[in-house]
């Protein structure tokens, strides 16, 4: 199974949250939208800790493979969810569908309480983190 990684947990594991997952976790095959790249490194950048957390934040996307916005991502994010979600929510939710529709087995790992719901609500496995 491959670990489709929300934001919420690499910025988790980034900041030394409480509820990080252990480092067995990230020795999994992990994939994401290249949106997470972006809002990972904007939180940090809105932090003020590119210097303290840079390179950590990096090196943490380097053990990703990020998945483009293709158009069939995109399209899908357009299209109504079970239930209403954000819209980088939706992106995040049409890449992980977009993966298993290319025959891949997906779990989703994300604190993000809404997100785990609507994907839930998609029928998507929630992986644990």
């Amino acid at each position: 199974m491959i670990v489709y990684l929300d934001t919420s947990v690499l910025l988790a594991r980034l900041f030394a949250e409480d509820r990080s997952p252990p480092d067995a976790f990230w020795n999994q095959r992990l994939a994401s939208s290249r949106l997470l790249e972006y809002e990972v490194l904007n939180r940090v950048h809105a932090r003020g800790a590119w210097l303290s957390h840079g390179e950590a934040a990096r090196s943490l996307l380097d053990r990703v493979s990020l998945v483009e916005m293709a158009p069939q991502v995109l399209d899908r994010a357009l299209s109504p969810f079970p239930q209403p979600v954000r819209t980088l929510d939706a992106l995040h939710l049409a890449t992980l569908a977009f993966l298993q529709l290319q025959g891949l087995e997906m779990g989703l790992a994300t604190y993000d309480l809404r997100l785990a719901a609507a994907a839930g609500g998609m029928g998507l496995v929630l992986a644990a983190c």
